[in-house]
Parts: C-alpha cells; structure tokens; sequence
C-alpha cells in the first residue's frame, strides 16, 4: 500500500511511503497532473520499501519531465539507471543507419 504526504514550501513535496506498484501509479500521475507546472516538483522516497519495474518507469518518465526524486533508496535509484541505460539504448537501434551500401 502507498500513502502519499503532499507539503508545499516553495515547491510541492510529495512523501511516499510504502510499496509502489503499477496500481498506484495512476492516483500518483492524477496528483501530479493537479498541480502547477510552474512550481517545482519534488517526489521524496525515503519511506518506500518496495517499487515494481513500472513504478522504475514511472519514476524515470517523471525525472524527464523534470520532477525531482530525493531520498532514494540505492536499489531503486540502480533500477532507474539501468532503465534509462535500457532506454538510450533502444532510441540508439531505432535510429535510420547513415551508412551507404557500397557496391
């Protein structure tokens, strides 16, 4: 179970505690779609014990919109980085080839 802790103090902080799983995600994304792009937003993870692999993909699709992630656990914050590794990599094989048949 998620429980979710939102302060404002110049920026929103959202505090999560607890498993993070793909039933969560969307009440996560409902929260963050209700507050103002022009504040920053930021996702503390200190209490969270446990994330599924589309809470890692969450988590990564939320840093590439600028949201912040503090206080993460160093297995979660290991995932996200072989989920952005993944990532770049697939863009790269998806790229048209620039070479020329030579022949």
């Amino acid at each position: 179970m998620l429980k979710i802790e939102r302060t404002s103090n110049g920026r929103i902080v959202l505090t999560l505690s607890g498993r993070i799983e793909i039933e969560d995600l969307s009440e996560l994304q409902r929260l963050l779609d209700l507050e103002s792009s022009d504040q920053q937003i930021v996702l503390n993870l200190r209490d969270v014990t446990l994330v599924d692999r589309d809470a890692v993909k969450f988590l990564v699709g939320c840093q590439a919109k600028g949201i912040q992630i503090e206080n993460c656990p160093s297995y979660v914050n290991e995932w996200i980085e072989q989920e952005r590794a993944g990532l770049r990599r697939s863009k790269v094989s998806e790229r048209p080839s620039t070479k020329r048949n030579q022949g």
